[in-house]
């Protein structure tokens, strides 16, 4: 029974409730804004989320430099007019534009809205809401403060608004930016919002998942084919992806929160670098090189300027930066267009799939820019066109690109085959042609061997050629268990030769003394070289110490004995040498047994020269 009875007070205050609005309601008309004559806004229990075009009206401040006061002046005096057009993109604009609303609410369970600036690029926004009983609310925000100063996390400037069931408030809201000034205003309920965004996120989940799902793709096929018009289109999806990524705020909102510069520099820049991307890509997927050779070199310009336009926009104001890059962007497009026009007239096939994804995605960031100057007015269309047409685009590309792929892939396979019919006639001859030349090849080699083998002076083996032979005769002895000794000769008092008698008469008695040494040492299977100057070195195999001593003193009598005759004069030659027998161990080392037949030679021209002396601690007897 209490129950009841508390119903029906909550019924009879509810009912006053209703009751003093509607007084109130008759006590202040509300069916327009007297002042600017556009239609005062009512909130009831059936409104969720409204735009507010049909119920603004606008004034422009050229200057920029007028405050809330001066303005509800001009708003008494008739200062503001209605949108023209219900328009609300105006371009790129000087100063700042303040627009009116008069909000009625009628919905005792909403007195707090959201309003939503459904354009994420607004540099500077002040919210004022002025109510009936004179005191005024003010609120701040866009992407010229840190993230965080928004009402609500949310890609897109917003703010909480107080209006209470009853009298009109006046919404004024002053916006000035650099960017496109594009004033789209929406309320919503707390509920209404969390529809709306989930939605819109939703939106563009999908679109980016979209992007995501063709760049990996993609990636893929660039990793195996290597093909420079895959990696070109990877980066015409990811430059273009952050183009819209910095345009739809989400850039603001996860990349650089806190940095409101970079939300205005992003703009120009992630717009030259998805330019540059799409150029770059036009140019290598149309093989513009080989099919349009002027069409490349200005594809190439195009290039340039946006590299030179992105750097510049670092420094630039952002009113100067982004429109002449956005109004680039109509030419770039467009150019694009033209060159898959002419490759398409040349007979490139998959340049028509080409055009008509260009197409498409023309359609829709011509419509995006004309949005951005203020051209087209906002709608569905001209807002997401450029989602839509990228999109289309980019899968219509993925499948020109595997048809270009493919068809390369047909072409190649042509030419195999006619390749191999003509290599097939031709085999034969080439395979003869090359046999030849391979003996020929040989043959040449062998006498080039033996060339870097000899002393060109003397026809003697060379320093390095020994060095070799001398190693390969050490392993030889150790297998066979055979003594191996080595021999160095020196002619004496050589240099007094080519001071006499000059320099060509000492080659005469290096090449008689190379011929001498070589007759004698042949019988003995030896290895005998220059090893440098005046010096010669010999390897002995299967010659023990007192052979190779008695080997080393028939050379030294035989030099001794003889005399080179040269022009005429009788030069006697004698030479010093020094003998060791290696220790055939199989860890012996040539520089080893050089060093101690060298060392055998300095003791016999210590000796006075033309004599033979041992190295290596045989008993002195056995010289």
């Amino acid at each position: 029974m209490s129950g009841r009875k508390l119903s029906g007070w909550r019924g009879v205050l509810a009912w006053l409730a209703l009751a003093s609005v509607s007084v109130a309601l008759q006590a202040h008309p509300v069916d327009s804004d007297l002042v600017t004559g556009r239609p005062a806004l009512h909130l009831d229990i059936h409104t969720s989320r409204l735009e507010l075009t049909p119920y603004v009206s606008v004034y422009h401040d050229a200057g920029g430099r007028e405050d809330l006061a001066a303005v509800r002046e001009k708003l008494a005096s008739g200062g503001f007019s209605p949108l023209p057009d219900n328009k609300t993109a105006f371009g790129f604009q000087p100063g700042a534009f303040w627009f009116h609303a008069r909000l009625v609410n009628a919905n005792l369970r909403e007195p707090r809205w959201l309003l939503v600036q459904k354009y994420a690029l607004s540099d500077n926004i002040e919210v004022h809401t002025l109510h009936a009983d004179g005191h005024v609310d003010t609120h701040t925000g866009g992407d010229a403060l840190p993230f965080e100063a928004r009402s609500i996390r949310y890609r897109l400037p917003n703010f909480w608004i107080n209006v209470p069931p009853g009298p009109p408030v006046d919404l004024l809201v002053r916006i000035s930016s650099q960017s496109s000034m594009q004033v789209p205003l929406w309320l919503y309920t707390p509920g209404a919002f969390a529809e709306v965004s989930r939605d819109a996120q939703f939106g563009i989940g999908l679109y980016y998942g979209i992007l995501l799902a063709l760049f990996v793709y993609n990636l893929v096929l660039w990793l195996r084919l290597r093909d420079p018009s895959y990696f070109w289109y990877l980066l015409h999806i990811s430059a273009f992806g952050l183009v819209l990524f910095t345009l739809n705020g989400l850039g603001f909102e996860y990349l650089w929160p806190k940095s409101p510069w970079l939300a205005d520099k992003a703009v120009p820049l992630s717009i030259c670098l998805a330019q540059v991307g799409m150029q770059q890509f036009a140019r290598y997927f149309l093989e513009l090189r080989q099919r349009w050779r002027l069409g490349d070199l200005v594809g190439l310009a195009m290039i340039a300027f946006f590299v030179a336009w992105g750097l510049a926009s670092v420094w630039l104001p952002y009113r100067i930066a982004t429109p002449v890059a956005s109004a680039a962007v109509f030419v770039s497009i467009a150019w694009i267009a033209i060159e898959s026009i002419v490759v398409t007239a040349r007979g490139y096939k998959p340049a028509r799939i080409f055009l008509l994804a260009w197409g498409l995605f023309l359609a829709g960031t011509g419509m995006f820019a004309a949005l951005a100057f203020g051209v087209l007015p906002k709608t569905f269309l001209t807002e997401y066109g450029v989602q839509i047409g990228s999109a289309t685009e980019m899968l219509l590309l993925s499948i020109a690109l595997s048809y270009r792929y493919s068809a390369l892939r047909q072409e190649n396979e042509r030419i195999i085959r006619a390749g191999r019919e003509e290599l097939a006639q031709e085999v034969e001859q080439r395979t003869s042609e090359l046999r030849l030349a391979l003996d020929q090849l040989g043959q040449a080699h062998a006498r080039l061997r033996e060339s870097s083998q000899r002393d060109g002076l003397t026809g003697l083996h060379t320093r390095a050629h020994f060095m070799e032979r001398f190693q390969q005769l050490m392993v030889e002895a150790y297998r066979a268990e055979q003594p191996l000794s080595v021999l160095m000769i020196d002619l004496d008092h050589f240099k007094d030769i080519n001071d006499q008698h000059g320099h060509l008469v000492g080659d005469e008695c290096l090449r008689f003394s190379a011929h001498l040494l070589g007759q004698i040492l042949r019988r003995y299977n030896a290895v005998v070289a220059r090893f440098g100057g005046e010096e010669f070195v010999v390897g002995l195999p299967g010659k023990d110490g007192a052979q190779a001593l008695q080997v080393a003193e028939e050379l030294r009598r035989s030099l001794d004995e003889s005399a080179c005759d040269v022009a005429g004069i009788q030069i006697r030659l004698t030479a010093s040498i020094g003998v060791h027998e290696l220790q055939v161990d199989g860890g012996s080392q040539v520089a080893n047994a050089l060093q101690q037949a060298d060392e055998a030679l300095y003791r016999a021209k210590a000796d006075g020269r033309n004599c033979v002396r041992w190295g290596g601690g045989l008993p002195t007897h056995a010289t």
